[in-house]
């Protein structure tokens, strides 16, 4: 599967930002670990980071003009408010989409409870740190063969 990676606002700072929450594995790690993960499992994985919507907007775009078989997204912070995300997402019905979070964000603030995103998607992985971009690897692999049937 070609799969496209994409992170919102401040997933650049992982590492360096609450490490108490994110953890202290640098972004380059965890993009390093996601494509070797992905490699492993017979897909091409495409990892993207941007802090303006509007690009990873014309991403997602990009997933559906491009054939990609997946994205596997991780807003930030536009989770909670971005209607043109969203709009973006379903604007790509065609290729499916998992909203990961690498922290619980219904454990935290009461404004993380509620994404606006996730609706859009076919699922949304949030809590198991790094190993969510995986979890949405599978989901996706998991979405292929039960449309395939």
């Amino acid at each position: 599967m070609k799969i496209l990676v994409l992170n919102g606002p401040n997933l650049n700072m992982i590492g360096i930002r609450e490490k108490g929450i994110y953890g202290s594995r640098s972004y380059a790690d965890i993009v390093g670990y996601l494509k070797e993960e992905g490699t492993k499992r017979g897909h091409e994985i495409e990892v993207l980071q941007s802090n303006y919507e509007g690009q990873i907007i014309e991403w997602l775009q990009k997933a559906y003009f491009e054939h990609y078989d997946g994205v596997i997204i991780n807003p930030g912070a536009f989770t909670h408010y971005s209607y043109a995300l969203h709009d973006a997402i379903k604007a790509i019905a065609d290729v499916p989409t998992v909203e990961v979070h690498l922290s619980n964000v219904h454990a935290r603030e009461a404004f993380r409870h509620q994404s606006v995103t996730a609706p859009a998607c076919i699922g949304q992985i949030c809590g198991f740190g790094e190993f969510g971009y995986i979890l949405g690897i599978m989901a996706l692999e998991n979405n292929k063969a039960k449309n395939q049937k």
